[in-house]
């Protein structure tokens, strides 16, 4: 009796376990995030650093690619998205809105597809 207790208990124990999606704590991703200059580069970092659980966060000027490593324990790349669409630069997965993209400076006005 003592050993099937003890099977079922494994079993259960294994399977709640593989359920459970491990969360990277050193997440690396690169996205693109539209922008212009040195002020969208500063924008843009420091909307990204102001989400919880980004540990890094450095905007190219000449690639558009914000590179970011983040803990997912705390945070989401989608989260990272709304906050840089919020200072009104748009990334792939999240578009600003035009309210957002209509308060930037002249010279950070890009294209917007």
């Amino acid at each position: 009796m003592k050993k099937i207790i003890m099977i079922i208990a494994v079993v259960f124990f294994g399977l709640s376990a593989q359920a459970q999606e491990k969360k990277n704590k050193n997440a690396k991703y690169n996205i693109d995030v539209n922008g212009n200059c040195e002020m969208c580069k500063k924008r843009i970092e420091k909307a990204a650093y102001g989400v919880s659980g980004v540990k890094s966060a450095v905007w190219d000027t000449g690639t558009h690619q914000l590179g970011l490593i983040l803990n997912e324990q705390k945070t989401s790349l989608l989260d990272v998205q709304k906050a840089v669409a919020k200072v009104g630069h748009d990334t792939k997965g999240v578009k600003a809105t035009q309210e957002d993209y209509d308060k930037l400076h002249g010279c950070c006005l890009y294209e917007r597809n």
